[in-house]
């Protein structure tokens, strides 16, 4: 067994220890992260922590909404009216069924919390005053709290947390909070959160939204503008993944083409007209490809997905992922030799582009508002390239990766150094 050693003296030559530095009350050795169910959401989250050093010191909290019937339609309340709504016609429906019924039946009170008896009761709910009470009761022992939140639902509960326990707590909020920038710590956000206040935007809006359109000002000096979305992808992740995944890509003929398809979102409508195109763009390059291999998300219709596989389905050369596990998304980053990725989604975009790798994207002309701002800003840093169907895949091209969450860990290190605070995981 090692020996214990005690913390030498401080000296000019050596890094001072925590006892030296302010002690514990100055170091931030834990986080919380705050989701809201969102896988898109809660990575931007995760990755930032893990860029900090806390991945293994962190806990998941989440915003959670009543689901299922007339609830899919109530997501624009606020969380909390929603819930309040969620539990009254829980009521409602209970007494309702009694008296129909006539019978005599004896009443469980029903929690408002995880959607009522809507199944999410597994889920850690993010419950302000137990976060505030935990951050204040054990300052002294543990030091500061890392929070860091993301998604609409989940900008009250963060604000709230800085607001009640703010010499406690250090509070990021990443995706654009639309307003009142001044109640978090910092937001990390894209630069196309703020295409609203440019020129060409105002034309697209109508003036009498105008002044409902985030963002409603100027990013200030505690805002972070980052190229695209923050993610859990790291070169040790890909070292990683490159060995975990070596027997299944290692054998597979080069070069190996990975497609990402998404699906159509209310900036970037599309269909089976995309699939065909699409499809029609691979056959075309299959002959400078070794291999294919073919992903689809949640969100992708399954028109366009019927497509894709009566088509390619039984080519040799293609692969095609049919959902179960184990998901070989890191092992196409990994040991891709390129991309192709539908438009829809700045997540996946952000996670191929942060590769190094040939990118081409299908479908940019189809979207609108941000997400064009989004492509335009990575097609003039020579990051994507458009997909025609002429490409060859062997072709190799290079731009320096997207770098957006170690940046703005480093960010976030660099705002802490301000208060006199620091991190060591």
């Amino acid at each position: 067994m090692r020996p214990i050693r005690l913390p030498e003296p401080p000296s000019p030559t050596m890094v001072k220890a925590d006892i030296f530095e302010g002690g514990v009350y100055g170091v931030i050795r834990r986080a919380i992260v705050i989701g809201n169910g969102s896988s898109g959401s809660e990575n931007q989250c995760i990755g930032l922590v893990q860029a900090l050093g806390l991945a293994d010191k962190h806990v998941l909290y989440r915003v959670t909404r009543p689901r299922g019937g007339i609830n899919e339609w109530l997501h624009w309340l606020p969380v909390s009216l929603h819930k309040r709504l969620d539990y009254i016609m829980i009521q409602i429906g209970v007494y309702t069924r009694i008296l129909l019924r006539s019978k005599r039946t004896k009443l469980v009170p029903l929690s408002s919390e995880n959607g009522g008896s809507m199944g999410l009761s597994c889920i850690l709910e993010a419950d302000l005053k137990h976060i505030v009470s935990m951050a204040k009761e054990t300052y002294e022992k543990d030091g500061p709290l890392l929070v860091v939140a993301s998604g609409r639902d989940t900008i009250t509960i963060a604000s709230s947390i800085r607001r009640m326990a703010k010499e406690n707590v250090f509070v990021v909020q990443i995706q654009h909070p639309r307003l009142h920038l001044n109640r978090f710590d910092m937001v990390i956000t894209p630069h196309h959160d703020y295409y609203p206040l440019t020129p060409q935007a105002q034309e697209q809006v109508p003036r009498f939204i105008r002044k409902w359109i985030t963002p409603r000002e100027p990013p200030d000096q505690h805002v972070v503008l980052t190229v695209g979305a923050l993610h859990r992808i790291d070169f040790a992740t890909l070292r990683s993944a490159a060995s975990a995944w070596h027997d299944a890509f290692a054998p597979l003929p080069k070069p190996l083409l990975v497609v990402n398809i998404g699906g159509p979102t209310s900036s970037c409508r599309y269909g089976v007209d995309l699939a065909k195109q699409l499809v029609t763009g691979l056959l075309s390059v299959l002959a400078s490809c070794g291999s294919v291999r073919i992903s689809f998300s949640d969100r992708t219709p399954e028109k366009v997905y019927n497509v894709v596989v009566r088509e390619l389905g039984d080519n040799p050369k293609v692969y095609i992922w049919d959902g179960q596990e184990p998901n070989p998304h890191l092992g196409h980053l990994a040991w891709a030799d390129a991309f192709v990725v539908t438009a829809d989604s700045v997540s996946m975009i952000s996670e191929v582009c942060s590769t190094g790798k040939p990118v081409y994207v299908i479908g940019t002309e189809r979207c609108k508002w941000k997400y064009s701002a989004f492509h335009k800003s990575l097609k003039e840093r020579g990051v994507i390239r458009p997909f025609t169907g002429t490409e060859d895949i062997s072709e190799s091209w290079s731009y320096p990766p997207l770098n957006d969450t170690a940046e703005a860990a480093t960010r976030v290190r660099d705002e802490l150094a301000k208060r006199g605070w620091r991190i060591r995981p």
